[in-house]
């Protein structure tokens, strides 16, 4: 048999019962040839009851209850002061550091049946995400509650997920301190509406990889999944088989309830629930949506907070600027990086000779172009103009492409100006720093590892890989954009002085460099950030081509010499201004 799949219920000793139909229904549709570890988080559940769950295991499942007692109280001082992590609900949280040893793990609401071979969802790739999960019905179909999360947590209606069913990235949430994250939420918002869900989507926002709906096919509005295709109904909210009689689909619930040794409990607690109690649950749901308009209404919604704290951030960027340019720091960094381990040698495939290199590089190249057509569509990114694409598409040798470097998205600029130019025998590689290589997570780290990049390192051995690989890549023909600057300044539209190494390269390889210039200018839309989004104007100047006659380190120096001279120009004709810059003069030593 293959290696176990590991699989978490959370619950208290009152919701263990229905615990125990769901495993149940789990167990007579998985797979006989797989074996399955169910893990049952909880603090209370009595030793008859557990036996009960253990006496549902066959020969390839295993029950095994983890009391998280202990752990509560390890992790106690680091909670805020609210009970929060004495709910069952946020149990789903501490798998990763609980068992470091796992990679992936589902994670499944006890309120539902499982009518799919749970190995199948086990087997999604979630390697670059920090989940898998399906979306959240009640947010695209109410849209009290759509409009809820969009104005206060700033997450499209869309784009959020039910945290009932998920297949968690352990190594993901370990890196990434999930936890840690959650913990430190709680301690400065209080999302009420559905609480562990709300943060959850807050941490795993762009990480999450959507799954088809049949893996959480919810009780709430119109049902879109077939009752023979869903692999897992969830009764949410409300919709409780064992307090209503008429629940949709609860005839599947009972049918699995009746083989458990449980059943005959939970037929007494259906025929003893009161008409008044199910108007109470009735009216629980009118309470929740109006909660979520008070939620959406208060003037410090999450959404406002993080606003804020991204405007006041920026106005530090922009202060760290005028400091730098004084000072003359032209090439370091106004904003922190994420710190990155070495590059190890031999771990780049810089020419992408792997299959699974290729196939990623696909992988990648989908994603990104998705990505670049929602930041266009949502005006997040405005490119306004490109000018002078003509000089990209007479080219025919490889060459270094040169660009000012001012926003984390400027290399989506760049690709579309490469596209613009219609140049499909060749492609667009970027030189990017060795901890965007090995830091970054998720859907942006796959990204910086997989969408045509060349890593630099601090490793020599590695360093020389790289500009091996640089070599052959310009001889066959394809275009690497380099960043000649060195350091990013926020949306600074000056041009800073240049750093030799990209010039070296194209002198080295006798490759003619492309200095292209992006200017700015305000629009109406505002960011995130509170600073108006900026208009991208695209300037693609002419090759500057290597002087045959003179050394390597001649022509590094006139390559570098000319673009800065088609930098300034640009500059200057574009804003009307002559480049200038605040740097005060050292004084002399005496």
């Amino acid at each position: 048999m293959n290696k176990p799949i590991p699989i978490f219920y959370a619950c208290d000793n009152n919701f263990f019962k229905y615990t125990v139909v769901s495993l149940a229904s789990m167990i007579e549709n998985a797979d006989p040839k797989q074996r399955y570890d169910v893990h049952i988080l909880h603090t209370d559940i009595t030793e008859e009851n557990q036996a009960i769950a253990k006496r549902l295991e066959t020969k390839n499942f295993s029950v095994t209850f983890d009391d998280v007692t202990s752990y509560l109280h390890s992790i106690k001082d680091k909670m805020p002061i609210r009970d929060y992590y004495s709910k069952t609900t946020y149990y789903r949280l501490f798998i990763a550091d609980m068992f470091p040893e796992l990679e992936k793990a589902v994670y499944i609401d006890s309120d539902t049946i499982v009518q799919g071979n749970i190995a199948d969802l086990y087997a999604f790739d979630v390697s670059n995400y920090a989940v898998g999960a399906c979306h959240e019905q009640a947010m695209v179909q109410a849209d009290v509650y759509g409009t809820y999360v969009e104005k206060c947590m700033g997450i499209d209606r869309n784009n959020f997920f039910n945290a009932g069913v998920l297949l968690i990235n352990c190594n993901y949430f370990r890196e990434n301190k999930v936890l840690e994250q959650f913990m430190q939420l709680l301690s400065v918002y209080n999302f009420r509406v559905t609480q562990d869900e709300d943060y959850l989507n807050v941490i795993c926002q762009d990480n999450v990889l959507f799954l088809p709906q049949n893996w959480n096919t919810e009780m709430f509005g119109d049902v879109f999944v077939p009752l023979e295709e869903a692999c897992v109904i969830h009764y949410i909210m409300v919709s409780k088989p064992w307090h209503f009689h008429d629940c949709r689909w609860g005839d599947i619930f009972w049918k699995y309830a009746e083989k458990t040794e449980v059943y005959e409990e939970l037929k007494e607690i259906l025929n003893t629930y009161t008409d008044e109690q199910r108007a109470e649950d009735i009216a629980s749901c009118d309470r929740l949506a109006q909660l979520a308009i008070d939620e959406t209404n208060r003037p410090d919604t999450y959404v406002a907070r993080v606003k804020e704290k991204a405007r006041k951030a920026r106005l530090e960027v922009l202060e760290r600027i005028e400091q730098y340019e004084r000072e003359g720091r032209f090439d370091e960094d106004v904003e922190d990086d994420v710190p990155g381990r070495q590059i190890r040698p031999g771990e780049v495939d810089y020419l992408r000779k792997k299959p699974i290199s290729r196939v990623n590089r696909r992988i990648a190249y989908s994603m990104a172009k998705n990505f670049l057509e929602k930041l266009l569509k949502d005006k997040k990114m405005i490119v306004k103009e490109i000018i002078g694409v003509e000089n990209l598409a007479d080219l025919e040798s490889g060459a270094v492409l040169t660009c000012n470097h001012f926003n984390a998205y400027d290399s989506f600029a760049m690709q579309m100006a490469y596209e613009a130019a219609n140049q499909k025998n060749r492609a667009l590689f970027r030189v990017i720093r060795e901890g965007n290589y090995t830091a970054f997570p998720g859907f942006y780290g796959f990204l910086m590892r997989n969408y045509n990049t060349l890593p630099l390192s601090s490793n020599a051995k590695v360093m020389q890989e790289f500009m091996r690989a640089t070599s052959l890549l310009l001889q066959k023909g394809h275009f690497v954009l380099i960043y000649p600057e060195q350091s990013m300044w926020w949306n600074y539209r000056k041009p800073k002085p240049l750093q030799k190494g990209g010039y070296y390269i194209a002198a080295k390889n006798n490759v003619p460099v492309v200095p292209c210039f992006i200017t700015m200018e305000d629009t109406e839309n505002i960011g995130e950030d509170g600073f108006p989004v900026q208009a991208y104007t695209i300037h693609v100047s002419e090759p500057i081509l290597p002087d045959a006659e003179k050394t390597v380190k001649e022509n590094t120096a006139a390559l570098m010499e000319k673009n800065a001279a088609v930098w300034k120009n640009i500059y200057e004709t574009t804003y009307g201004i002559p480049l200038e810059y605040t740097t005060e003069p050292k004084a002399e030593e005496e």
